[in-house]
């Protein structure tokens, strides 16, 4: 995780849930198949106002030539993000929040068939990640990127995958984003048990062209 994700929740609903200034240019919603490389709604903090603003999912690296000069980092280790090269600089300085509505995860039937499942919270608000995010290049090739920081999964969480997205309450915000002068450390944790709802989603989310709302309905095998 993570690696497909959805939004739903309007922009206007979200600027006013996180106090935040929304750019002019953040992706229309509703999405239902966000994939890597495509524009996301990221909160960051700075000058004493938060901003809802559109960055690229997929953290390019300062030593990158192009954006595809080596992985795509569409994820950031929690465990290890404070010493990794790419990630160190940006997790003391340029934390920020990524809100979606729910997120995709894959299972293996026993012919090896990918089966899509969709978490999103048990209590219908937006999910919270931790995001840290980099810029790279100038002038026509600049480009703002995102990674969502993951840790290792809860054990109701491993039965689908062993990563899961670091994911915020409303409590922790401040401080992830750096508002509190707190360490952020501590909030690298898996989410509690009961936080997330999962079900079983059509087979057609497998394709990255697939969309609209028909992708999380529950599917019946």
């Amino acid at each position: 995780m993570c690696g497909r994700m959805t939004m739903t929740h309007p922009t206007e609903a979200l600027a006013r849930l996180f106090d935040a200034v929304p750019a002019n240019d953040l992706p229309p919603v509703p999405r239902y198949n966000i994939c890597p490389t495509q524009a996301v709604g990221v909160i960051c903090a700075g000058q004493g106002r938060r901003v809802l603003r559109p960055m690229r999912w997929g953290f390019v690296p300062q030593w990158y030539k192009t954006p595809t000069d080596g992985p795509l980092l569409i994820n950031a280790r929690g465990e290890t993000i404070a010493e990794k090269p790419a990630f160190a600089a940006a997790v003391r300085a340029r934390r920020c929040l990524v809100p979606a509505t729910g997120f995709y995860e894959w299972t293996q039937d026993e012919a090896g068939n990918r089966l899509p499942w969709y978490f999103t919270a048990a209590d219908g608000a937006p999910l919270v990640f931790a995001g840290v995010w980099q810029d790279w290049g100038q002038g026509e090739a600049a480009l703002r990127g995102v990674a969502i920081v993951t840790t290792a999964a809860s054990a109701w969480m491993s039965d689908t995958h062993h990563r899961e997205p670091v994911c915020l309450t409303p409590a922790d915000w401040a401080r992830w984003l750096g508002e509190t002068g707190e360490k952020a450390a501590p909030l690298m944790r898996p989410a509690p048990d009961g936080h997330y709802a999962r079900w079983r989603v059509d087979p057609k989310v497998n394709s990255n062209r697939a969309e609209g709302e028909g992708l999380i309905v529950p599917f019946a095998a």
